[in-house]
C-alpha cells in the first residue's frame, strides 16, 4: 500500500499519516508453513498505523516472531514491551496533517 492516507493510527490513536502494517510480514508469505497454514486473504490482511509505531513495531520484533505470535492487532496490542511503546508514541507531538493530492 504505498499511497498516503491520513486517519487515526490503531496503535497510539494519534491523527497522523498511516501507513500499512502486514500482520504476517510479507517476508514470511513465501515460506512452506504460511503458504500452507494461511489463505492469500489472511497472508494480505494488515492494520493502518504511524509511521513511529510501525517503526517500533519492527525493532522491538523479528518477522517470524511478529508473524507467528503477534499476527493479529490484539496480539500486538497485548504485549507488554509493544503496550509501553505505544503509549510513550501516543504522548509524542506530530506533525500537522494536510491533504495532499
Amino acid at each position: 500500500m504505498s499511497q498516503v492516507k491520513s486517519g487515526k493510527c490503531v496503535c497510539c490513536s494519534r491523527i497522523t499519516y498511516l501507513t500499512f502494517h502486514h500482520l504476517i510480514p510479507r517476508k514470511m508469505h513465501r515460506r512452506a508453513f504460511f503458504k500452507k497454514h494461511y489463505s492469500k486473504e489472511q497472508l494480505a490482511s494488515g492494520v493502518l498505523v504511524c509511521r513511529q509505531c510501525h517503526n517500533g513495531i519492527h525493532r522491538f520484533y523479528d518477522e517470524m516472531t511478529l508473524a507467528k505470535q503477534l499476527s493479529s492487532l490484539s496480539r500486538l496490542k497485548a504485549d507488554a514491551a509493544l503496550a509501553d511503546y505505544f503509549a510513550w508514541v501516543s504522548r509524542q507531538r506530530i506533525k500537522a496533517v494536510t491533504k495532499h493530492q
